[in-house]
């Protein structure tokens, strides 16, 4: 061999070689098996469990709302009949308002049963829906149209509009309920209650 001939330039390794030798990164485990794990699906499932107590207890809250409502709505309007009454100078207006004035009687004190039996204490109306269905309001407008001597009309007007709104929340509660108790009182009570409803915006105060 020449010495002086140049030597050939040894050829590198492959780089597959290079990662076969090179010392190898230990592979992340994203979950490691044992406690961690354990924590973690703990933990998941609390959040779960908390979201779907959130979205029953918020369900059940707005079911129960119509018929808290309708309890103290039936209260107030109680009120208001029951001091109208010698206010009235129509002995028709005064006849209609009497037998509203038992129904109304009857009807808050039947009512706490079936309702008990679909989740609503009576006694326990909250106060935002107790103040909301005050009857304050409408006493106020009331005691204007006796100073200025329209009591009857004004009185049946406001009794025709406060009379078909509690119509028409039997109806939702009837149709969101599935129990058949309050279903059976709600049919009966609506049924008693419509052609009183019915009287009082017929009423016309100049016969």
């Amino acid at each position: 061999m020449n010495p002086t001939q140049p030597q050939p330039t040894p050829t590198p390794p492959p780089l597959t070689y290079l990662d076969q030798i090179a010392p190898q990164a230990p592979k992340k485990q994203v979950f490691k098996p044992g406690l961690r794990l354990v924590i973690i699906i703990a933990i998941a499932l609390v959040v779960l469990v908390s979201i779907l107590s959130i979205v029953v207890t918020s369900i059940s809250t707005g079911q129960r709302r119509p018929m808290q409502q309708l309890a103290a709505r039936l209260e107030s309007t109680a009120t208001v009949v029951d001091g109208a009454q010698k206010s009235l100078k129509s002995s028709q207006l005064r006849s209609l308002n009497s037998n509203l004035d038992i129904y109304l009687t009857d009807t808050n004190r039947e009512i706490g049963a079936p309702l008990l039996a679909a989740g609503v204490n009576t006694a326990k109306i909250s106060d935002s829906i107790k103040e909301k269905e005050s009857s304050t309001e409408l006493a106020s407008r009331l005691e204007d149209a006796r100073l200025n001597a329209i009591y009857d009309r004004t009185y049946a007007r406001e009794m025709t509009y406060l009379l078909d709104t509690i119509l028409t929340l039997m109806k939702q509660i009837y149709s969101s309920t599935s129990n058949e108790e309050l279903k059976a009182f709600l049919t009966a009570a609506y049924t008693n209650l419509q052609p009183t409803q019915k009287s009082f915006s017929e009423f016309d105060a100049t016969k």
